[in-house]
Order: C-alpha cells, then structure tokens, then sequence
C-alpha cells in the first residue's frame, strides 16, 4: 500500500495558515466599510475565475488563500458591512466566528448524547438560558419542565418541523390527512406555506390583517368556523411576533385562545425580532406565549451569533420526539435506553447535527445580557430616530408601525419614486436597503438598523443620502 500521509496537510503548516486566516478574517471585519456594499460581479464570473476542473495533483495552500481576495470577495454581498440595513441582519460577531473554529475543529456529530455528551448538553444549557433571558415560559426549559428547546438550521426548518408535529397530532386525534387546515397573516413569512406543502396539508388560509398588518382575529374565527361546518379540520395557526415585510406582531393571546377552542397547534414565529426580548420593556409585545405550542427564534440575525443558529422550543417535547423518533438498531445504546438523556436526532429532521450550540455559548457568555440588550436598545434607538425624522419630513410618510428596528417607509410622489430611491441607494455603494410591497400593492422601503457594527454616524449617512436623493 502506497503511503499517502503527504497529502495530508502538516500541523505545522496549518497552525500557519490558521493564523494568517485568522488575521485575513480580522482585516476583512476592520475594512469591511471601504468595499461596495453589493457584489461586483456578473453571472459566471466568480465560476470563471476558478479552474473549471478539479487539479489532479496538490495544491498550494497559499494559491488556494490567494483566491479569496482575487476571486471570492468581488462576488461577496457584505452582510457585515454597517451601512447594510436590507433585509433583516445576518450577524456575525468575533466570539461567534470563534466558536465556529473550535467546532470545526472539534468536528464532532452530536446526533445522540453518547457521540458527544458536551454537544447535546451545552445546547439544552444554551435553549434554557435562553428561555431566561428572553422571558419564555418556564415550562420550556428542559431541565425542569416537559418542554425544551433545540436548534435547528433556520426558521423555516422550525415552521416546517412544527407543522409536521401539529399533523401528526391532528392524524393521531382521528382526523383525516386531506381535511386538515392552517391559519396564519397575509404577512406570514413564505415559510409557512413551504412548510404546509412539507407537510401534505393542502389546505392553508393566508388571512386577512387589521390597519397595522397583524393578523385579524375575527377573520381568524370566521375562517375557523368555516372549514368546521365544510367539515375540515382545523390543524395549525402561526402567530408572527415580527412579520417580515414590516415587523407587525399579531396578537398572540388571542390567536392562542381561538387555537386552544379549537384544538389547534399554535406556532410562535419571532424569527427576527424574538432577539428584542432580552429587553424585559418589549416582552408585551409578546404576552400570552404560554398559550404557544412551538416557538422560533433566530440568534443567527441579531443575536451576534452565526448562521445557522435557529433556536426552537417545544411545550411538550414528548409530542415532537413521538413524531420524529426513528429507532434503527445501530441508534441503540445504554444511555439512550435509560431515558435520562437528550438525543437531539429525535428533535428534528436530520440525523447529523454539528456543535452548533458552541458559538451561541461563546457569544452570550462573552457579551452576557447586559451587553446583548445595549445594543439591542441601541438599535432600537437608532431606528426611531430615523423614524421620526421621516416621519418629520413631508417628502416621506411612514407606513407602518416601529415596534422594533425596522423602519418602513415611502415617498409620497408615488410607487415609482419610492421605487427609484430604492435603487439609488443601493447603487450608492455605501448602503443597502430592500424594496417591498404592502397588500395593497403599494411600494415601500425596508431599512432594518442591526447590524453588528452599525452605529449612529451609519443612519445619519443613510439619512443624508436619503434626503439628497428625494
């Protein structure tokens, strides 16, 4: 047998290039403001920039690095640049990014508690403390109360997951797999009907929202009351405590209530905004969670921490483990067997799970809650601030409410202003912003203050290039 350790790439030379890595990710963080914000590139163009086959023989590490500032970062969307204020945040932060090292290092899978007790057991720790500094119900944390949390890929792996359980519980309850029903805003994020379709239920009611786009109740028992007397079943209802198009919060009590009458799965998506609870002055915005069966966050937008990083809970694991647990023999080990451990791989769909919970640690214990909610708050500010000064100016006119830090505006000449502007910022190369659409059809701007290293002199440019431009 031929011995191929050569191939192999020396500790040595990879303590190396791990440090100059390291350094390469430092001064990209430390200039990331000088760079046009939007990528340079055309279609193909990173593709073209890269050999078009696979090398045969080694390659230098230090060509491979080359690559990055030759190729990779002209086709590089800066979502950690500070004048990024499009969509929601995709934060990343240096405990995070550490994190992120040591786990690949580690390069553990944490599919049972057995192939790493530190992976499963830092990430119950990491969903309790959550529960804690974001005021969930007690009853969610794992170490004490029937439900718990886990982390999933993203939000929408969430939705889909809590679709799938709130089906499995209606078929176990006798209904009928075609009669089954879900409920959610006009506003509700697309992921909902994705996860309708993941899970077979082909009937889903997209309803109607009041003057600040939050679901109607009325529809909501209208609607209900409907497909009960058509004969259907109703299965599932979200309440978004943040929609994405403008941050509206659906009132979660009482969709939570007309669940319970009817004996509906109620799921909680705070993908974005569940982050502002470490503020205990906006937790009313989400009162009534403990009428939840399934909640979503995302630490991997506000929270620091990088994606993928979407915690979710569960008011009952036992009906998520019931629904999800396969049991191969070569799955089966004593720990498991004595019922005192968590295997995570019966939480969700994969099998494979990486240390995910590692960077999440990293990132709450190094900036603790004292920090997470400064610039939580600071964010906050900043957004009304840009808030009022629109909504000051008779050139603009807001169009919703800023319950947290996204900003939603228009010009008052009309669509294709608005739309225009958009454009114009964008192409600024200093700034991003995201174009949308109210109900109605009527176009608007999206600016989302929370970005990691945003700060007062960001908006006030943003502001500046918006007031130059209108």
């Amino acid at each position: 047998m031929s011995d191929d350790s050569g191939f192999h790439m020396p500790l040595a030379e990879f303590r190396r290039h791990g440090h100059d890595l390291v350094d390469w990710i430092a001064d990209y963080l430390e200039t990331v403001e000088q760079r046009p914000i939007l990528a340079t590139t055309g279609p193909g163009d990173v593709r073209a920039g890269l050999p078009a086959h696979p090398n045969e023989e080694p390659e230098s590490f230090d060509a491979v690095l080359a690559d990055l500032d030759r190729v990779i970062l002209p086709g590089i969307t800066h979502w950690q640049h500070p004048g990024w204020f499009a969509y929601f945040p995709a934060n990343t932060s240096p405990p995070s990014i550490l994190g992120e090292l040591v786990s690949a290092g580690l390069g553990v899978q944490g599919m049972l508690w057995s192939t790493s007790p530190a992976a499963t057991e830092v990430e119950s720790l990491m969903l309790d403390w959550l529960v804690e500094l974001l005021g969930l119900p007690g009853s969610w944390r794992v170490d004490t109360g029937p439900g718990g949390g886990v982390i999933q890929m993203s939000a929408s792996d969430s939705t889909h997951t809590a679709l799938v359980v709130a089906r499995e519980r209606a078929r176990r309850n006798g209904a009928a797999p075609q009669d089954l029903v879900v409920y959610a805003s006009s506003q509700a994020h697309s992921s909902i009907e994705k996860g309708a379709r993941v899970a077979g239920l082909e009937h889903l009611r997209l309803l109607p929202v009041d003057d600040e786009l939050a679901l109607d109740v009325g529809a909501l028992r209208d609607a209900v009351a409907r497909d009960v007397a058509a004969g259907r079943t109703p299965c599932a209802v979200v309440s978004a405590v943040g929609t994405t198009g403008t941050t509206a919060v659906d009132p979660v009590r009482a969709i939570g209530q007309v669940a319970r009458a009817s004996g509906m799965w109620h799921h909680v998506d705070a993908a974005y905004a569940g982050t502002a609870m470490v503020c205990p002055e906006l937790r009313h915005l989400q009162d009534g969670l403990e009428t939840a069966d399934s909640y979503t966050v995302n630490p991997h937008k506000w929270m620091f921490t990088s994606f993928d990083c979407s915690a979710f809970w569960v008011a009952d694991r036992q009906e998520l483990v019931q629904t999800l647990s396969v049991l191969p023999a070569y799955l089966r080990d004593a720990a498991s067997e004595t019922g005192e451990v968590v295997d995570y791989r019966d939480w969700h769909v994969p099998l494979g799970r990486r240390f995910r919970a590692l960077k999440l640690m990293f990132v709450l214990r190094s900036y603790g809650a004292v920090g997470l909610r400064h610039h939580v708050r600071e964010h906050l500010r900043l957004a009304r601030e840009l808030a009022d000064r629109l909504a000051a100016d008779p050139r603009f006119a807001l169009v919703a409410p800023v319950p947290f830090a996204l900003v939603c505006f228009r010009l008052v000449a009309g669509d294709d202003a608005t739309t225009a502007l958009a454009r114009q910022v964008n192409e600024s190369g200093r700034y991003a912003v995201t174009a949308s659409e109210l109900p109605d059809r009527t176009a608007f701007i999206r600016v989302s203050v929370g970005q990691t290293s945003t700060e007062q002199r960001h908006v006030d440019g943003l502001w500046s290039l918006l007031d130059a431009l209108a």
